[in-house]
Formats: structure tokens, sequence, C-alpha cells
């Protein structure tokens, strides 16, 4: 029975980390076929999101004697937390993808446990372990490995704006993992998200009412087909799949299975957008995982 709990969630750990990975290749698919502005994009996969953590937050209060109550300060908090994980993080995500490979993003943006690590030390005076600054310079050795093929070539502008943004993404989610530490307590983790992810897609149409303020139904019907199998599985389902994969083997045995994404992103983007593949790069990813691995492990 234990033996069947764990590869269950192994299983669901694994597809939702391959399903993770997908949504980078889809945001370039969409740029690269449909040529949609990243912040119209965004604004889709949110609406096509936001239903599904709206029914699951209805069904969560119900089945819920007593609603955590939140006062004015925590209801700031939660706001602040939801603008800056699931807007600020995803738009700089997508922004950045409109300059760099959909691998390149991947590998940057698996980066962010090692900014949780230096962030945590800054500001919430957390030790920093000898395994833990080893791992922080295999990570970011991994990164430049990586770019050795651009190095040799003289780094394109694009490149150095894409990962830029990348970086800043992967440096808001951090800020979301670290905030998120207070108040998930309080309201339970499945109600979090939902408060996150509804507050984000608020502000990503205000966002977009302000930046573009067009018709957001007058695409092509293949982008909102692109949205909405982003928005519902590689958003919805796989944020799920994960937290269910977590519960049954645990945060250190999830780590391991779940870098398999930027792997599946590799793999993928070559496949579906024809992104070529260089041995300086799968050097590099494999370096940076095994950083990333070494943090997620001693976080355990």
């Amino acid at each position: 029975m234990q033996s069947s709990k764990f590869l269950i969630g192994a299983f669901l750990v694994f597809l939702g980390a391959i399903a993770f990975a997908g949504k980078a290749v889809l945001v370039r698919y969409n740029y690269i076929h449909y040529h949609v502005d990243t912040v119209s994009l965004l604004a889709l996969r949110m609406l096509f999101s936001a239903p599904f953590y709206l029914v699951i937050l209805y069904f969560q209060n119900r089945k819920t004697a007593k609603v955590p109550h939140l006062s004015a300060k925590e209801w700031a908090w939660m706001l602040v937390i939801g603008l800056v994980g699931y807007y600020l993080a995803a738009f700089f995500d997508f922004w950045g993808l409109s300059f760099i490979t959909a691998s390149v993003e991947r590998l940057i943006l698996f980066i962010y446990p090692t900014i949780v690590v230096i962030l945590s030390a800054i500001f919430l005076k957390k030790p920093i372990f000898k395994i833990q600054y080893i791992a922080l310079i295999v990570t970011y050795l991994g990164v430049m490995v990586s770019f050795v093929p651009d190095l040799q070539m003289g780094l394109q502008k694009n490149l150095i704006i894409g990962s830029f943004l990348i970086f800043l993404s992967a440096l808001t989610y951090s800020l979301y993992i670290i905030g998120s530490g207070e108040m998930i307590p309080k309201v339970g983790s499945l109600r979090f998200t939902c408060y996150a992810m509804l507050i984000s897609t608020a502000m990503i149409i205000v966002h977009y009412f302000l930046a573009v303020n067009g018709n957001l139904f007058a695409y092509e019907s293949g982008v909102y087909w692109l949205s909405a199998v982003m928005a519902v599985f590689t958003t919805v389902i796989p944020s799920f799949m994960i937290s269910e994969g977590i519960k049954r083997i645990g945060s250190g045995n999830s780590s391991i299975i779940g870098s398999i994404g930027p792997v599946a992103t590799i793999i993928m983007a070559n496949v579906f957008l024809d992104e070529k593949i260089s041995s300086w790069q799968i050097l590099g990813t494999f370096v940076v995982l095994a950083g990333v691995l070494m943090v997620s492990w001693k976080g355990k």
C-alpha cells in the first residue's frame, strides 16, 4: 500500500513537471505563429484559468465549517503576494519569452530555489550551509556553461534582455515563495493558491486595459485554443498534481523528480519549435540540475 502511494505520488509529480515545462513551448509557439502580444496572451491565459480557481475556492469554502477570517492587514499582504508571485513573475516570464528560446527560459527560471536561499539569508537571517554555497556556485556555473556558444559569438542584445527578464521572473517568484510562508498556514495551501491566482488575474486585466485596450476576443480561433490548453494543461492541472504528489512523497523526492522539467522543455522545444540543442546547453542544464538538487535536498 505504501509502495503504491509512493508510485502514484511520483507519477503525479513527473507528469506535473512535464506539463509545467510545456508552458514555455506554448508561449513561444504563439509568438512565432500567431504574433499575439505579451499582455494579451497572459490575459487570455489568466481568464481561462480563473474559473477553475473560482470553482475550487467555492467548494473549498463550502466543505470548511469555518472559513479563515483575514484582517485588513492580512488581506493587504495577500494582495502583495498575489501581485508579486502570479502577476509580476508571469508577466516577466511571458515578456522574456518574446526574446529568448523556451530552453534558455526554463534553465534560468529553474534557479529560483537558489534565489530563495540567498533572499532568506538576507531578509530572514537563515544561515547558508557549506553545501548550499557549493550548490550556488555549481548552479550559476551551469548557467554560464549553457551560454558558452553565445559568448563565443558575442552575446546578442535579445539574449541579454530576455535572460534579464526571466531572471526577474525567477526573483519575483522567489519573493512569492518566501512571502507565502506566513499566509499558507492561516488559509491553507489550496485556498491560498486560489486567492493569489484570482488577484493576479484582476491585475493583468487592469494591465491589459491600461496598456493595450483592444479587443481581446478578435484573434483567430487558434489563439484561444492555445490559451485554453495553456491555462488548463500547463497551469491548473499540474499545480494540483504537484501539490498532491508532494503530499504523498515529500518535497525532497518531488524536487528530484521535478528536475525533469528543464530537460522536458529542451526536448519539446526541439520537437515543436525546432530549437537547436548544443552540447554546451545539455552540459549546462545537467550542471544546473545538480546545483538546484543540492539546494533542494538540503532544504528538505
